[in-house]
């Protein structure tokens, strides 16, 4: 409803009769009541459009983390890439300097097989 419509209802441009004070008090209540329905619904609409606003900014926060988190996962792909080739190319060099033996350890603490575990005194 257009807010210039009010003006056409009949309530607003009848006289009150004299003798009835009852209609005109029922008239300002009307009057009142649609006041404060408009009223209302500004700050509904007003409320709404802050809404969307919030909305608006906050998927665009999302959209901007996302495109950063996907960025950063293709570095850290890139980055897991290279390590597996430097590691495939040093894997030669460092099984020369394991022992020969090949016995498999079991610990009856751990109730598990282990590799033995080597460390070298050479840097690679």
């Amino acid at each position: 409803m257009a807010q210039g419509s009010d003006s056409n209802d009949a309530s607003y441009t009848r006289s009150p009769s004299p003798g009835s004070k009852q209609d005109s008090s029922d008239d300002v209540k009307k009057v009142m009541r649609r006041e404060k329905n408009r009223i209302a619904a500004q700050k509904s609409r007003l409320r709404q459009t802050q809404k969307a606003d919030s909305l608006h900014l906050e998927s665009e926060n999302l959209e901007k983390e996302n495109a950063a988190l996907r960025k950063e996962v293709k570095q850290l792909d890139e980055e897991a890439k290279y390590l597996s080739s430097v590691l495939s190319s040093h894997e030669p060099l460092c099984s020369a300097l394991l022992p020969q033996s090949t016995d498999i350890l079991y610990s009856p603490h751990q109730g598990a097989f282990h590799q033995p575990q080597v460390t070298s005194r050479y840097q690679h």
